[in-house]
């Protein structure tokens, strides 16, 4: 009954909230960055109901595992279950940044400050993580929040929060093979293992750099993206999941996968990580390699002749049962979200990635898109995580809501400035 009382209450105030909307900002419908972003801030109130609602009616389960684990307070949103349930997750979790991080991209569109308010709120709750030496995952649990957070206020504890992080982050470095360690478990499986999505993280060293003076940060990226770059990839440029290093010698000790089909497959998710990861590196460091690299992992991905016309990829690239295996509506946000910047860095192609990143962005809006006021809040619907193990198989997935936003705000500011940064 309480249940059903909240739904009911929830779907006036979401009809009160589509009212006010429509009579004082520009209809849904505009434009395809309009309409969606409109559509964000309503199903994100719907999220922050089903958060609240998912924080109070934890079962004792969870909690007793967390507690076991030593793992925290539940923070915020990590997918929808097959069940439709919320799950979130404590701060620890890979993916806790991201949620935040859709709330200041919001916040940055609307300049409402209600969004500042929940942005700062939902931050918050990962302060902890800045001295996490467990993980690779700084940059996107740390810097799609605080780092969002502080480009948009240059509010000093975020500074100083980050740059911790990035000391933090920094402390995995093992320099005899030139890596950022990225997980610690599987030690019977793996020595030192290192996945492509660590190419993501590299960007909060990045910007520790230009913050402190210290470039021991911009080394340890340049070096950790040189040596993924000779060693991740195959001759087509699809790239391995996992790489197993000798960090006394620096050998490659196994080329592995984890969440993709197989050694050999391409896993669609590792190579939207690939192109976005070295198109910011060559932003950040203009080395010719990383901007050649980017260019190679775009063309694996759209010559590749399992690439849908949608431009949504499947889960693999090599996946066996294909047209009938599940998509990856992140791995597709991702994509759309770096080929807007590496618009910027090959203008011979300028058009042509642009036109690629309009088609994603209008097909997830077209056919991907969550229904209105359900969906937990989400955004986008046809993730998938890691179907090996049948975990998150198309379900909705918070960083493909966060680069969802993220590629629409880079689409807006391309086309009314011709700039993104």
């Amino acid at each position: 009954m309480k249940r059903r009382i909240q739904r009911i209450s929830h779907t006036l105030a979401l009809g009160l909230w589509i009212g006010l909307a429509s009579s004082c900002t520009p209809k849904l419908g505009n434009t395809l960055v309009e309409d969606n972003m409109m559509f964000a801030q309503l199903q994100l109130r719907v999220a922050f109901d089903e958060i609240d609602y998912a924080r109070t009616n934890e079962t004792p389960e969870s909690r007793k595992k967390r507690e076991k684990n030593g793992w925290g307070e539940l923070t915020n949103p990590r997918n929808s279950e097959p069940d439709g349930t919320l799950h979130l997750v404590p701060s620890k979790d890979w993916t806790s940044g991201f949620f935040p991080g859709e709330l200041w991209y919001v916040y940055e569109y609307t300049q409402n400050n209600f969004w500042k308010k929940k942005a700062q709120q939902h931050t918050d709750m990962l302060e902890q993580e800045k001295m996490n030496g467990k993980t690779h995952d700084m940059g996107f649990k740390m810097y799609c929040s605080y780092g969002n957070g502080y480009r948009l206020t240059q509010d000093e504890r975020y500074k100083e929060i980050l740059l911790q992080s990035a000391r933090t982050l920094a402390g995995r470095y093992k320099p005899q093979a030139g890596i950022i360690r990225s997980w610690d478990h599987n030690q019977k499986k793996w020595q030192c293992p290192v996945i492509i999505d660590n190419m993501m993280n590299l960007e909060l060293l990045f910007w520790a750099t230009r913050e402190s003076n210290d470039s021991t940060f911009y080394h340890i990226a340049v070096n950790h993206a040189r040596t993924t770059l000779k060693n991740h990839f195959r001759p087509d440029n699809s790239c391995y999941h996992v790489i197993d290093y000798d960090t006394i010698t620096g050998k490659v000790l196994k080329k592995n996968t984890h969440q993709g089909l197989s050694h050999e497959s391409a896993w669609s998710r590792g190579q939207a990580w690939a192109l976005y990861g070295y198109t910011m590196c060559y932003r950040e460091t203009k080395i010719p390699e990383f901007l050649q690299q980017a260019k190679k992992v775009e063309e694996f991905l759209f010559n590749h002749p399992h690439m849908p016309t949608d431009y949504v990829p499947y889960w693999d690239f090599d996946a066996p049962e294909i047209p009938n295996e599940p998509r990856d509506a992140s791995a597709a946000a991702i994509i759309a979200s770096a080929l807007y910047e590496l618009n910027l860095y090959d203008p011979e192609n300028a058009e042509r990635d642009k036109e690629r990143a309009d088609k994603i962005l209008e097909n997830l809006s077209k056919n991907y898109r969550a229904t209105m006021g359900h969906d937990n809040g989400f955004l986008l619907l046809h993730s998938t995580g890691t179907k090996p193990t049948n975990v998150e198989v198309d379900v909705p997935i918070v960083y493909a809501d966060y680069y969802f936003i993220e590629a629409l705000l880079r689409k807006d500011r391309l086309e009314k400035t011709g700039k993104l940064f």
